[in-house]
């Protein structure tokens, strides 16, 4: 049977591929480039035909360890690969460098002026690879079956530090040239998405015996007591997946523009400041990435049409921590409301039913633009409803076996269908959960007492006997409330609980949302002034759908939306463009004119 290859990438199973890379870049904050030079490090020396994933960088030369060039070629630009860096490695050889600078369309870079940062002291660099824009930044196989481990060596300005997903060996301290050399160090192989770069004016603070947590300085203390928990969502995971194969987990909170939740970078998870609200009340953003790292990063998905391996066992897993540290009822909670979104995305992909599968076929197609819940929610569902038919006794051993037998390996749904069919055979209907439409018959029905609670009120305002609602109450009660609303309505719930301006803001969006689609002009005011604020896709995207829904409202998404582009990262643009080109909305009315012409 002919191997599968990945679509998202030039690789192919007949070639060498990278295994290790060294690295070393300079970041200029002036110019916004690295400049760069990488050693590949390739899984045989049998030679023959090598054609590297690139997108918009500066190819400056190749040459072979001795020295001596290496005639190569850039392809052309395809919209979704980037550009092929091809040549053929001469038999005997298992390693190539190639000199480079990145571009101002080197996506997977976000460069932040000092306005732009907390402390407005500093510039601000980082780096977010996933889902395919590691080819943006080093040249290599940028794909989920091609993992590598890494060395680097990043030369920052003096007054700046350097952090990677990797052990840090070395700082060496300020030079006479006004520089500071970091040095780290992966051995173990990941998928490429996951080497991030983060330069900026940041500290440190340990939070837990494996843990550290790093921020800009002012936000440092808020963070840190925000995620203090770490170690025992961390130990929790252990009891499900078995022991932590990366070392220390350190943590960083990233600029506002950061585009997700968080990013399961071994070594430096990512997360965004938009879950420090003061309450923990949303550690299980963080629970999810600490699940990545086993799966996701441990074990992986072949490709984007296998990511419902990487995202459905982390949310199955996430569940389950937050059931072993808040309880079954909290865990519960957050599976019923994220069906609830996951069915809104059925909705919104009704016309590509396909895109619902949960072993997907994204040939030719951005996988950017075609995220959604279905391999997060849909795939937890499969895993649960597994776990239901076989029982927790049996499933629990299942789930840490599978990490075992496949650690540090990319797997395909089918290999998957494989393994898990020698377990259980038949213990679900397999090919309709991983390659039916929609949500198949016989999913588990999720409730928690938090929406029996609430389901009392119903659509009505709360009264006395709701003061004492925690923040899971609230989630359970404006998640469920239709709109529209009346303005009356609106206005008391407003002034009663001040839900406008929420610390929480997965509450303040919910009621955002609500208010948007009710017409109820200060929800409306309150939303352009949060899309100016953060950069976060999961609000952007249904705050933008919104206000561009409403043909009384589209002219205001449009002209926040030009406003603010320029602070939003280059995924997110993509991604929010994306939607309005769903609706039908050119590109010069989400761009301008002179924009539109130039893209």
């Amino acid at each position: 049977m002919q191997a599968e290859f990945d679509p998202h990438s030039w690789l192919r199973p007949d070639m060498p591929r990278t295994r290790h890379i060294d690295w070393d870049a300079t970041v200029d904050f002036e110019r916004e480039r690295l400049r760069c030079s990488v050693t590949l490090t390739f899984d045989r020396a049998t030679g023959g035909r090598v054609v590297l994933d690139t997108r918009r960088l500066d190819i400056l030369g190749m040459t072979l360890p001795n020295g001596e060039p290496l005639p190569h070629t850039l392809g052309e630009s395809d919209p979704v690969l980037g550009e092929p860096l091809e040549f053929v490695l001469p038999t005997g050889e298992d390693t190539v460098r190639v000199d480079y600078e990145t571009t101002e369309g080197s996506t997977a870079l976000q460069w932040l002026n000092p306005e732009q940062t907390s402390a407005g002291t500093h510039n601000f660099l980082f780096s977010q690879c996933q889902t395919i824009h590691a080819r943006s930044m080093i040249p290599l196989h940028d794909s989920m079956s091609a993992k590598v481990g890494f060395r680097a060596r990043i030369t920052v300005p003096d007054g700046y530090t350097a952090l990677m997903s990797a052990k840090s060996l070395s700082d060496d301290g300020a030079a006479e040239d006004g520089t500071r050399v970091f040095t780290f160090d992966a051995p173990q192989p990941r998928p490429p998405y996951l080497i991030v770069l983060v330069v900026g004016h940041v500290s440190a603070r340990r939070i837990g015996p494996r843990s550290l947590i790093w921020a800009e300085p002012g936000d440092l203390a808020a963070a840190a007591e925000e995620f203090s928990e770490v170690e025992s969502l961390l130990t929790a995971a252990e009891d499900l997946y078995g022991p932590y194969p990366w070392g220390d987990l350190d943590l960083i909170v990233m600029p506002p523009s950061y585009p997700y939740g968080g990013l399961e970078n071994p070594g430096l998870t990512f997360l965004s400041p938009t879950l420090v609200s003061g309450d923990r009340s949303e550690v299980g953003v963080l629970s999810h990435e600490i699940a990545h790292h086993w799966s996701g990063d441990l074990v992986t998905g072949h490709s984007m049409n296998h990511f419902w391996v990487n995202e459905g066992f982390t949310t199955y897993a996430e569940r389950r921590i937050t059931e072993a540290t808040a309880g079954v009822d909290v865990a519960d909670l957050h599976t019923a409301l994220a069906v609830d979104e996951l069915r809104a995305d059925f909705a919104y992909l009704a016309e590509t039913p396909e895109l619902t599968r949960l072993r997907k076929d994204l040939t030719g197609q951005d996988p950017d633009t075609t995220s959604s819940w279905v391999a997060h929610e849909k795939g937890g569902l499969f895993l649960r409803a597994l776990e239901e038919a076989v029982g927790r006794d049996r499933f629990d051993p299942f789930f840490k076996r599978f990490f075992a037998d496949f650690a540090f390996k990319s797997l395909t749904t089918e290999e998957f269908l494989t393994y898990v069919d020698g377990f259980f055979p038949e213990a679900v209907d397999y090919k309709e959960w991983l390659y039916g439409d929609w949500l198949p018959a016989g999913t588990p029905e999720v409730t928690s007492r938090f929406l029996a609670e609430t389901a009392a009120v119903g659509q009505s305002l709360p009264g006395t006997a709701q003061e004492h609602w925690n923040v899971e109450h609230w989630k359970a009660y404006l998640g469920r409330l239709t709109a529209p609303k009346s303005e009356d309505f609106l206005e008391a719930l407003d002034r009663a609980h001040g839900l406008t301006g929420h610390a929480n803001l997965e509450l303040r969006v919910t009621w955002l949302i609500l208010g948007i689609r009710s017409g109820y002009r200060p929800a409306v005011d309150a939303a352009v002034r949060l899309l100016g604020e953060v950069g976060r896709m999961k609000y952007l995207k249904p705050l933008y759908d919104g206000l561009a829904e409403n043909p009384g409202t589209l002219p205001l998404a449009l002209r926040t939306y030009r406003a603010n582009r320029g602070s939003y990262h280059p995924i997110a643009r993509n991604v929010v463009e994306s939607r309005f080109d769903h609706l039908g909305i050119p590109a010069r009315d989400y761009l301008g004119e002179a924009e539109s012409a130039d893209a």
